[in-house]
Parts: C-alpha cells; structure tokens; sequence
C-alpha cells in the first residue's frame, strides 16, 4: 500500500516492490499516484503467486479505510482481516 500526499491509500502488487514503488516516485507507475506525491510505502507483503496476490489485492481493496489503516499502521494483520 501507497499513502499519497492526501493520504488516499493505494493498493496494487508487484513482483519487485523496490523497483515498482521508485517507478510510481517518478510518475511512470499508476495513473492514479501521478501528481499526488510524496508518496510513502505504508505496506507489502510476500505472496507465494501471482494469482495468490491479485486475490489478496482485490480482498485489501474490499476493506473499508479504516480497517486499510489498521493494516498499513500494524494495528491489525491481514489474517484478522480475512485476506489470508
């Protein structure tokens, strides 16, 4: 997850965090983070597939901004969530 500078969360997956996060820095990622910086990696997390991350994606973006929060501040875990 990516905080914006108006503290809109963004969730999205990637195979090389590092490389995709410098990427939406530089305007070349997501259309939705261009101008909306600084941007601040709040969370990531391994999944064993592609697949596996895509669902787990969807099931994040599913979650209402509070319960976003929880998970981004460490308050809560993705398993208590019902993600994993």
């Amino acid at each position: 997850m990516v905080r914006c500078a108006g503290t809109a969360l963004y969730t999205g997956i990637a195979t090389d965090v590092a490389r995709r996060f410098g990427q939406h820095q530089e305007g070349k990622g997501a259309k939705y983070l261009r101008g909306k910086g600084p941007l601040q990696l709040v969370f990531a997390v391994e999944a064993g597939s592609r697949a596996q991350a895509s669902r787990m994606e969807a099931k994040l973006k599913r979650l209402d901004r509070c319960d976003k929060e929880a998970i981004a501040q460490g308050r809560k875990s993705l398993a208590d969530m019902g993600v994993i």
